[in-house]
């Protein structure tokens, strides 16, 4: 049975050249960030690296520019594709964190919610309606701000990617808890369920063991989509100045300080990072659809 999956899995992805290269490009982005030291020509946020008279040097096909920085610099002299690298794996390490935050306090609100019902399912689930209400961009700038303004200006800085995966984690938590309360309002009232009660199986284990695997198929694809929504949040706060600080920039605040000279026909700047971080959420989105149509026995 496992091996008929699988076979069919890599069937399916490889008969769509769509996603199997958005899956490419996310790989090749995940490893060339994670691998940033190693792979990104300059250390940008190294001070004693930097030179001034390297700034505002345009890309190496346009007169003027220098053939050790590819993507030219900025008005630091810092290399823009060595940012972009090292402001990528910021944001993937915020996007990837804050949707696992997400995930396992939105699975555990559903699990309780769709198995007890009844006053905690209706105590839960208004929490989850009202946060529901407003905008996911909005908690997340509320929570940010309220850290910003009561922790000192060094600890904040020092614990920015934290407190950004905390703060884009509880704001998009509800999604996950609608979906798995959904879904296990179904699957409580299965056989498999009802014989697990039987014997006499505590409730933690009916709900971890039996109930939860069945559950994870929608959390999954739903994971997925989620990723690009919090990169595009992080880079929204960073861009709003809430975010990472300007010593260790994400893509968003690359963006953010670019955007400043864009008009001043330094393009490069907040062109570039601004295209990686297109990409970064179009081929997730790509991965992610495709995941949900594998993942649907209704178009298998």
């Amino acid at each position: 049975m496992l091996n008929r999956i699988r076979s069919e899995f890599w069937f399916q992805f490889l008969s769509s050249p769509v996603t199997v290269v958005s899956a490419i490009i996310i790989v090749l982005i995940v490893l060339a960030c994670v691998f940033a030291n190693w792979v990104a020509p300059h250390t940008p946020f190294d001070p004693a690296t930097l030179s001034i008279m390297d700034n505002n040097l345009p890309p190496v096909w346009m007169s003027g520019s220098d053939p050790r920085f590819v993507l030219g610099t900025d008005i630091q002299g810092r290399d823009v594709l060595s940012a972009m690298l090292y402001g990528g794996r910021i944001s993937l390490m915020v996007g990837l964190g804050a949707v696992a935050l997400s995930a396992a306090i939105g699975m555990t609100i559903g699990l309780l919610s769709g198995y007890f019902g009844g006053l905690v399912d209706t105590i839960l689930m208004r929490i989850a309606e009202i946060q529901f209400a407003f905008p996911p961009i909005l908690i997340a700038l509320l929570f940010n701000g309220i850290l910003k303004t009561t922790l000192p200006a060094h600890l904040f800085a020092q614990a920015a990617v934290p407190i950004m995966i905390l703060a884009i984690g509880l704001a998009g938590w509800v999604q996950f808890a609608r979906i798995v309360r959904s879904s296990v309002l179904v699957q409580r009232s299965q056989d498999y369920v009802t014989s697990c009660r039987a014997i006499g199986l505590p409730t933690m284990t009916i709900l971890l063991r039996h109930i939860t695997p069945n559950v994870l198929s929608p959390v999954l694809v739903l994971a997925m989509l989620q990723i690009a929504v919090a990169i595009v949040t992080e880079a929204t706060l960073s861009f709003l100045g809430l975010g990472t600080p300007l010593t260790e920039p994400s893509l968003g605040a690359l963006i953010q300080i670019g955007s400043q000279y864009l008009f001043s026909g330094i393009w490069w700047v907040v062109i570039f990072p601004g295209t990686m971080l297109l990409i970064m959420v179009i081929a997730f989105n790509l991965v992610a659809d495709w995941v949900r149509d594998f993942l649907n026995p209704r178009l298998r």
